[in-house]
């Protein structure tokens, strides 16, 4: 018996929202929100060190050694999966809430070779993050701004748009030096991020729009991941 086919869900409309990806946290949004990154890696790392110790000094071919490395194997998985669980609660509650979300361009490989922050970064998985936002959002109609990857949306001010070129990446809070604004530093970059997003709807309609600070991606889900994504998370 065919069953009809259900209508699509669209995004509430909670506005607009834009979302820093950070080490510290995994999100920050313009809401003043903070999403807590799961770090399963980071916690984990003791006893994936002394798995894989205890791997490398089993006999190859015997039955401890198979035994070590099924071991290891099923905390690996236990990682992945904690990771993902996380980056899918995050990106499906982001994709119902709002239509309209900003994110920035992150270039994740040129990150990854700051050695002090390379094994933070993985630990998030910010392409990942992107990855699903995008198809999530276009299931639901909503639609995704992306930041150029060289917008200073941290050095900004959200206030009055003055630009503060002295703002190391350890300065989490910072005052306007124009304006006198107090911002925390990524609070004040997701605001920054959603104002480039609205920008961006104006900019749709043909009046002054974001220039070249911004890049629009509205990525159409593929049929796999809708079905895959409908029937897990709603």
């Amino acid at each position: 018996m065919d069953t009809p086919n259900s209508p699509p869900v669209h995004a509430e409309n909670q506005g607009v929202a834009g979302v820093d990806l950070g080490v510290s946290a995994l999100a920050t949004l313009s809401t003043g929100e903070v999403v807590p990154g799961p770090k399963a890696h980071t916690a984990l790392l003791t006893r994936l060190r002394r798995l894989s110790r205890g791997l490398s000094r089993k006999q190859l071919k015997s039955r401890n050694r198979e035994k070590a490395r099924r071991k290891l194997a099923r905390l690996h998985a236990r990682i992945s999966n904690i990771r993902a669980d996380a980056l899918h609660k995050l990106t499906t509650d982001l994709a119902r809430r709002f239509p309209l979300i900003g994110i920035e361009d992150l270039n994740v490989k040129g990150m990854m070779r700051n050695h002090h922050l390379a094994r933070s970064i993985a630990d998030m998985s910010f392409y990942e993050f992107r990855r699903q936002l995008e198809y999530k959002a276009a299931m639901r109609g909503g639609r995704i701004a992306v930041a150029d990857r060289w917008y200073p949306s941290s050095k900004l001010c959200s206030v009055c748009r003055s630009y503060t070129e002295k703002l190391t990446l350890g300065t989490r809070q910072w005052t306007c030096s124009s304006c006198g604004s107090k911002h925390n530093r990524d609070v004040n970059a997701a605001i920054n991020l959603k104002n480039l997003a609205v920008s961006s709807t104006v900019s749709a309609c043909g009046e002054e729009g974001a220039g070249s600070d911004l890049m629009t991606v509205v990525k159409p889900a593929s049929m796999k991941q809708e079905i895959s994504a409908i029937a897990t998370y709603g």
